[in-house]
């Protein structure tokens, strides 16, 4: 009886896609001369890469189920190196792990790949590869949210949040009209500068980190570092999103924290916590934030984002609260952000 439920279980598991292979998912990482970071997860079970991309209730369902029949692998050791250093470190319960390390020499600018590891167990020589951005010396640099900030996610809405999630995957989901144009605009910049850095705070769950990638990669919206919310298993998937928001401010501050010497512009909307959080950042960090842009999903302006707006205002930081991402593009050249249309110049 148990060898017939193992296999079935192996059957169901194959028809999923899903590997018994262990794996090393390295994510995006970031950092400077004063402290780099690198995280990712080892997991004795997981999804593999989704490869075909239909437009069907069972396969979109299962393919978002299936983010989530994971396995961690628990208190094993992964190694990285970088320069002359080797790094060590171990996964917490959930698999994941984190390398903060000192530079040594200041590195360069730009995208480094890196190579992590396990080094000891039975999965010891499993590796994974992955990149870490130490971004130019531009002037700004961007943090946005991900769910109604650019994905069209009806994050406040949990009916119609999973409708979407069971019934689209990543390249039939959609961008608000013109945000591509926004964030492609702000990562340019002036174009006398190299490209703008963008972070993306979300919190939503490493499960979900190929699945974005994958959407933004199809749109065209700029490449950055992610930063996600701990991975769930099995029927947690029902409550994705739908995290306690207070990580996310640690997030943004800690991005701050690393690169003191840069102004931030922040991009979020109103379905859930933005405009809280971003107002406790602009009072936490006073003179770093430039602008925060709140995009308006719904029919009403909510009265508790304007006393927000009100409050952010006060601190001497541009606030815009819009309906249409064309309104932010003419901001943002207003402001200085990007530049203006040869026409305009004129």
């Amino acid at each position: 009886m148990i060898t017939q439920k193992k296999s079935i279980k192996e059957w169901l598991l194959n028809r999923l896609n899903i590997t018994h292979k262990p794996v090393v998912r390295v994510y995006n990482g970031y950092g400077d001369e004063d402290l780099l970071l690198i995280m990712g997860h080892v997991l004795k079970q997981s999804p593999l890469p989704k490869t075909k991309f239909k437009k069907n209730f069972w396969s979109n369902s299962l393919s978002l189920i299936r983010l989530f029949i994971v396995e961690p692998c628990k208190q094993v050791t992964v190694q990285m190196e970088w320069g002359n250093q080797q790094l060590e470190t171990r996964t917490d319960s959930d698999g994941f792990y984190k390398f903060e390390w000192k530079a040594g020499e200041k590195p360069q600018p730009g995208w480094h790949s890196v190579k992590v590891e396990v080094v000891s167990g039975k999965f010891s020589g499993t590796s994974g590869k992955g990149k870490l951005l130490v971004p130019q010396p531009t002037q700004y640099a961007f943090i946005s949210d991900i769910d109604d900030t650019f994905l069209i996610s009806y994050s406040s809405n949990l009916r119609k949040r999973m409708y979407v999630l069971l019934t689209k995957n990543a390249r039939t989901r959609k961008p608000f009209e013109g945000v591509v144009r926004h964030y492609q605009l702000l990562a340019d910049g002036d174009k006398y500068r190299e490209q703008n850095p963008f972070f993306y705070v979300s919190s939503s769950e490493w499960n979900l980190y190929y699945y974005i990638k994958e959407f933004k990669e199809n749109y065209g919206i700029p490449e950055g570092v992610y930063l996600l919310n701990q991975m769930k298993t099995g029927l947690e998937f029902l409550k994705t999103g739908q995290n306690k928001h207070n990580g996310k401010y640690m997030r943004i501050a800690r991005v701050l924290k690393e690169f003191p010497h840069r102004k931030f512009i922040l991009l979020g909307d109103d379905t859930q916590r933005d405009p809280e959080i971003y107002t406790h950042i602009v009072e936490s960090f006073p003179g770093r934030i430039i602008c925060v842009y709140l995009r308006h999903v719904g029919k009403k302006k909510k009265p508790e984002v304007i006393t927000k707006i009100a409050t952010i205002k006060q601190a001497g930081v541009e606030v815009l609260y819009f309906k249409k991402s064309e309104e932010a593009i003419e901001h943002s050249k207003k402001i200085g952000l990007i530049a203006a249309d040869p026409v305009s110049q004129n």
